[in-house]
């Protein structure tokens, strides 16, 4: 375990040329620089923020729910039926019409009546929208508090207003205590998502998600490990600054509220699309792949750490360029549809009022529901970022 412990945190490979551990050990009294196990508090913080998240929907936001009519519950339950969930659970949840048909000889029911049954069986595993906006209330709120907080602190720093300042005197930066409570705030939360994820509402990218979580805290844990923090709560805030708009969106569409739905998803593709393909390559990318190189200088880890938030950039042009289609796609509709993942995580509601068993709530119908089934568009495009940190 100790060649391990050694070979990992090699010091050529985390630290500029000529530093090593043992110059980061022992600070001057009252200085504090990061270290890897003060990553450890986070773990702890994770479970009270799931904890508080529980208490949150149970109490605050499902009775916001309940003030806009959004009643909880599930629709119509399938009647009992050995034969029929016994092929729900081992073989199909939606079956194909000759299947059907020898269902239907095999219980002496209408096949209307057997696609009834499946539809209503696939409802009961489905979220009510109660429930989704509970899910998005909660993240709603930690977003905004997330982000108010953020902007509060960088304000009073040195580097929001010049990012040479995240290398002046590298690695030997103090630890703020503001910095400190920014960084393991977001790190607890993105282990809360990853804890919290086998609760909520279950989506087609489930290990997708998971894989994200799973690299957003290994992005924060290696930043800090390494003492990046300063521009690490740079990406951080610029990450945060659109993904309270994206909730904010969902709830209005849950609410029944097409144009301030429409109108918050506007201004959340708006704000993504400044955050994420201006501020983030010109102010963040520029800082660490330029102005680091030339106060600093490069060495391993610094490599890794470039790539890595170069990668970023590619998923966020990805993102960008899904936003960009839904958004078009809406206004050529007149008003903005259903998320691309929709038919996965739509409520209970939605099915039982199909006339067919085949047909996806993909899109809004064209009598103008408001497609509570669904987030609004894009909700989740950026989603697999929930802010890729």
């Amino acid at each position: 375990m100790a060649a391990f412990s050694s070979w990992f945190w090699n010091e050529r490979f985390w630290l500029p040329h000529n530093v090593t551990w043992a110059d980061l050990a022992d600070p001057a009294p009252g200085v504090e620089y990061p270290k890897a196990g003060h990553l450890l508090t986070a773990l702890p913080l994770a479970l009270g923020i799931f904890a508080v998240r529980i208490l949150f929907e149970r109490f605050i936001a499902s009775a916001c729910a309940r003030r806009l009519h959004i009643q909880p519950g599930v629709g119509r339950r399938a009647q009992p039926n050995a034969v029929l969930e016994k092929v729900f659970i081992s073989i199909t949840k939606n079956p194909e019409p000759r299947h059907l048909k020898g269902l239907s000889k095999q219980l002496d029911w209408e096949v209307r009546k057997v696609q009834r049954w499946f539809r209503h069986r696939r409802n009961q595993d489905k979220p009510s929208t109660h429930t989704k906006f509970c899910e998005s209330m909660w993240r709603f709120t930690f977003y905004l508090y997330i982000f108010t907080y953020g902007v509060q602190f960088l304000w009073q720093t040195p580097w929001m207003w010049d990012t040479r300042h995240c290398w002046y005197g590298y690695p030997y930066q103090v630890m703020t205590r503001g910095l400190y409570h920014y960084y393991i705030m977001e790190l607890a939360f993105y282990w809360s998502l990853m804890f919290s994820q086998f609760r909520d509402i279950k989506r087609k990218d489930f290990l997708i998600m998971f894989i994200h979580h799973l690299a957003t805290v290994g992005l924060i844990s290696f930043s800090y490990a390494n003492n990046m923090a300063r521009v690490g709560s740079l990406v951080l805030c610029v990450h945060d600054a659109s993904d309270f708009l994206l909730e904010a969106a969902k709830l209005a569409n849950y609410a029944k509220s097409q144009r301030l739905c429409d109108f918050l998803f506007i201004l959340f593709g708006v704000i993504f699309f400044i955050t994420r393909l201006v501020i983030y390559p010109y102010w963040v990318l520029n800082s660490t792949m330029f102005e680091s190189w030339t106060i600093v200088g490069p060495f391993p880890s610094w490599w890794l750490f470039n790539i890595l938030l170069l990668v970023l950039q590619v998923l966020h042009i990805f993102w960008s360029y899904l936003i960009a289609r839904i958004a078009i796609k809406a206004m050529l509709r007149g008003k903005v549809g259903n998320d691309v993942r929709s038919d996965i995580e739509s409520s209970s509601e939605d099915e039982s009022s199909s006339t067919t068993d085949g047909s996806k709530s993909t899109h809004l119908s064209s009598k103008g529901e408001n497609g509570t089934n669904g987030h609004c568009a894009a909700v989740k495009a950026r989603r697999q970022n929930h802010n890729s940190w």
